[in-house]
C-alpha cells in the first residue's frame, strides 16, 4: 500500500511528438502533457559508456497515481534530470502506477 503522502516530487510528463524532417525520416521533440507529484526511491547505478562519454545509468522506482496512459515513449522530467521509462504496471488495485526508470549521470 503507498502512502499518498509519500508522493512529495513534482515531476512533469512529456508525451513525443513526431515530425518529418523532410528527408524521409522523423525529428522527436516532447510536450509536457501533465505535472504530477511523485515518489521517486533510486535503486542502483551502473557505469555506462555512450557516445564514448563515460557516465553512469541510475535506475529509480516511480510512482504516481493513476489516471494517466503512459507508454515507454513517454518521459519524466524533474528539473535538469530526464528520466526513460523502461517498464510500467498498476499497484493497490489500479490506484497507482509504479515505473522503473533511468536517468543518464555525466
Amino acid at each position: 500500500m503507498i502512502d499518498p503522502g509519500a508522493l512529495r516530487t513534482r515531476i512533469a510528463i512529456e508525451a513525443p511528438l513526431e515530425t518529418d524532417d523532410g528527408q524521409g525520416g522523423v525529428a522527436r521533440d516532447y510536450a509536457t502533457f501533465a505535472k504530477v507529484w511523485a515518489q521517486v526511491t533510486p535503486l542502483g547505478a551502473r557505469h555506462d559508456v555512450a557516445a564514448d562519454a563515460d557516465g553512469a545509468g541510475v535506475r529509480y522506482r516511480i510512482v504516481i497515481r493513476c489516471g494517466y496512459v503512459l507508454t515507454l515513449q513517454h518521459r519524466l522530467v524533474d528539473g535538469p534530470r530526464v528520466y526513460r521509462i523502461l517498464s510500467l504496471h498498476q499497484r493497490d488495485d489500479g490506484r497507482f502506477i509504479e515505473i522503473e526508470a533511468e536517468s543518464r549521470v555525466e
